[in-house]
């Protein structure tokens, strides 16, 4: 009996045969059978990098791919032949193992990372033993020609397919500090509008065959399409790698505020981390700089919270000098927060030519609803509490309006140590116009470590209960509090009105 052969998918590595693992040479050059993948002129990537390491006798298969980029006439068109293929391939690798020969199936860079060798892995690992020899990557070659770290300290590299929709594409790149996107040729047109679109094209390398004797290397900007073969990638360095070898940037500054979101890192958007990620200095109040991983070579000005319009000057005036500045909100900066602020200030001439832009955030009264259901589904209003930068007999008048206008509202600063009474105020104003029965949210912390959310009613809310961290958001007449089955209760306001 003829004991089964057994599998090896090797990684040859990047295009230099010096970057082939030993142990990847030494089971290339002890193989019966050299298996390799080919487009239909038969030449091999894989195969030309372990050229030196094949020995006479050895029995070669080419699995000749019979479609690559153009189309086919195949009844399941392009998957369905390529699919047929793998299929054909893996029989013709298992005839040999069930002869007992030993088969190695090359691997441009490593089997398990964009190759073609895990197709034959799904195929046969389950019926002979198997091994995967894992080679050095595209992404590292280009990273090493480069000179430049792909990441360092908490930052996160992204490696993505080019053939994603330049859409989508973008707003994976505007989420990450470093990425690869492979996959050029054909797709380098959209790569480089993501790129662009993502604000990253500044900053983006395109890297050619790396590590062989066709090797190219170039900004991507000026890359030309038409020279773009399938075998590149574009590459987006670590920010702080790449700040700490070119030097500082020639730039004219710019401010942008940014909405940090209530307090969970995952409800930061990716335009929002991006910002955060390009900017030269970052500024804001302190526990709010704090939530920022900042690199480097960024500098951090924190201050009070009671500051903004000098805050604002500052970053005004750091970036009239040619600093990107980032200012950070909690929230939306848009809601009651710094956005105002730095464009209030902005109209003084001194700084009429900088440019300001606001980058949206997650607010926190979308995030206390989202915790409790959709307290917000209908007509509803914001409206702080917090009497420092207007009177109080005009937060009285806006609540006792929107309690007559029976809408929702989101109470933002509702007490501080020094606010006591305030709640106590504007409670007894809507008891005037709401049943004591309606439903009340509060939540306390949202996304943070401290995070606690309950329902309560309007005539029961203790005020006393109540601090700085808190958002409450009153129900209209319509507003239901329900319990469902596993003894939830959900908050909901109906999108339709009675009449």
């Amino acid at each position: 009996m003829i004991m089964a052969g057994r599998l090896y998918g090797v990684g040859v590595g990047p295009g230099d045969p010096e970057l082939i693992t030993v142990k990847a040479a030494r089971l290339i050059a002890e193989a019966d059978v050299v298996a390799y993948h080919a487009a239909r002129h038969g030449r091999s990537n894989a195969r030309a990098i372990a050229a030196g390491l094949l020995r006479e006798g050895q029995i070669e298969e080419p699995l000749i791919y019979p479609v690559t980029t153009e189309d086919t006439d195949h009844p399941g068109g392009y998957q369905g032949a390529i699919d047929e293929f793998y299929t054909e391939a893996a029989a013709r690798l298992a005839a040999h193992l069930d002869e007992g020969r030993t088969v190695v199936v090359l691997a441009e860079g490593d089997p398990f990372f964009y190759g073609s060798y895990m197709h034959m892995h799904k195929r046969l690992a389950h019926r002979y033993e198997t091994e995967v020899v894992p080679g050095v990557t595209s992404v590292s070659a280009a990273s090493a020609v480069l000179g430049r770290p792909l990441m360092e300290r908490d930052e996160t590299l992204t490696v993505l397919p080019g053939t994603l929709p330049p859409a989508e594409l973008a707003a994976r790149l505007s989420g990450t500090e470093s990425a690869a996107v492979m996959k050029l040729g054909r797709t380098f047109d959209g790569v480089r509008e993501a790129l662009e679109r993502a604000g990253r094209l500044d900053d983006a390398w395109y890297v050619e065959r790396a590590t062989t004797d066709r090797e190219r290397v170039a900004p991507l900007a000026g890359v030309d399409p038409g020279t773009v073969p399938y075998f590149s990638l574009a590459l987006l360095p670590s920010p702080a790698a790449t700040a700490f070898v070119d030097g500082p940037k020639q730039h004219s500054g710019a401010v942008t505020v940014v909405g940090l979101g209530p307090g969970d890192p995952r409800w930061l958007t990716p335009e929002a981390r991006a910002a955060l990620a390009d900017a030269d200095d970052l500024i804001g109040y302190l526990p709010y700089l704090e939530r920022v991983a900042a690199g480097p070579h960024q500098r951090l000005h924190p201050s009070d919270n009671r500051v903004e319009a000098e805050r604002a000057a500052f970053a005004l005036d750091l970036a009239k000098r040619g600093r990107r500045v980032t200012v950070v909100s909690s929230g939306d900066p848009g809601v009651f927060a710094m956005a105002a602020a730095v464009l209030e200030v902005s109209e003084d001439p001194q700084w009429k030519d900088v440019p300001v832009r606001i980058v949206p955030g997650l607010t926190a009264a979308q995030a206390v609803a989202s915790r409790v259901g959709a307290p917000l589904g209908h007509d509803f209003c914001v409206v702080s509490l917090s009497d420092r930068l207007k009177p109080w007999s005009v937060i009285e008048g806006r609540l006792a309006g929107a309690a007559a206008a029976d809408l929702v509202i989101a109470i933002y600063n509702p007490a501080s140590k020094t606010r006591r009474e305030q709640l106590v105020r504007a409670r007894e104003l809507l008891l005037e116009h709401r049943d004591a029965g309606t439903p009340v949210v509060v939540g306390r912390d949202v996304g943070g470590p401290a995070e606690s959310v309950r329902v309560t009613t309007l005539g029961e809310l203790d005020p006393a209960t109540i601090d700085m961290r808190c958002l409450l958001i009153v129900g209209s007449s319509q507003t239901r509090a329900v319990s469902r089955g596993d003894g939830e209760t959900v908050v909901y306001t109906p999108r339709h009105y009675p009449v």
